[in-house]
């Protein structure tokens, strides 16, 4: 969730107001590692993951994320329970997921899919390990190279899918 100018400083403002700081990732990582979330491409082991969440991806900004690389239409599933915010489909991500924890405090992000699961929807629940897509190169992902694009982002007070502060999905699934 990068974004610049009037955006970025809205986002700023939001994440003091919900009193959350750089030394809130340990405590977030803490209590995601509780969580037990699952990987979310099925058949990828947890020690197949590598940490892409610092790499750079221009000149101002960071990758923020997971790349889990996955043959094309490897079922892509929902980490934990919880609820679908919101399919969206945007020039970066392409075929987007935002996934609401069971207490709203956070949001995985699932993104570069190839199609969403059959009938999924807006608002529907979801149960650790359904499967929600499958793996592509949609939005800015190089065509030859199909992953999963996974992220997880500590809510703002507000609870909305596009406010929040990105955490190392890392440290939580290895």
């Amino acid at each position: 969730m990068t974004c610049s100018g009037a955006a970025a400083t809205a986002l700023a403002a939001a994440v003091l107001a919900a009193g959350v700081s750089a030394g809130a990732d340990d405590d977030a990582i803490r209590d995601l590692r509780e969580r037990h979330l699952v990987v979310p491409v099925q058949g990828v082991d947890r020690d197949a993951l590598h940490d892409s969440f610092g790499d750079r991806r221009d000149a101002t900004r960071r990758h923020e994320a997971l790349d889990i690389p996955a043959p094309r239409n490897t079922p892509v599933i929902a980490v934990d329970d919880g609820t679908v915010a919101k399919l969206f489909r945007s020039k970066p991500g392409g075929i987007t997921i935002y996934h609401y924890d069971p207490s709203r405090t956070y949001a995985y992000y699932y993104a570069h899919l190839a199609r969403y699961a059959e009938g999924l929807k807006a608002g529907d629940t979801l149960r650790r390990g359904e499967i929600i897509g499958y793996v592509g190169t949609t939005g800015n992902a190089p065509p030859a190279t199909p992953h999963l694009h996974f992220a997880i982002f500590k809510l703002a007070a507000a609870a909305r899918w596009w406010e929040g502060v990105a955490i190392d999905p890392y440290p939580v699934l290895k």
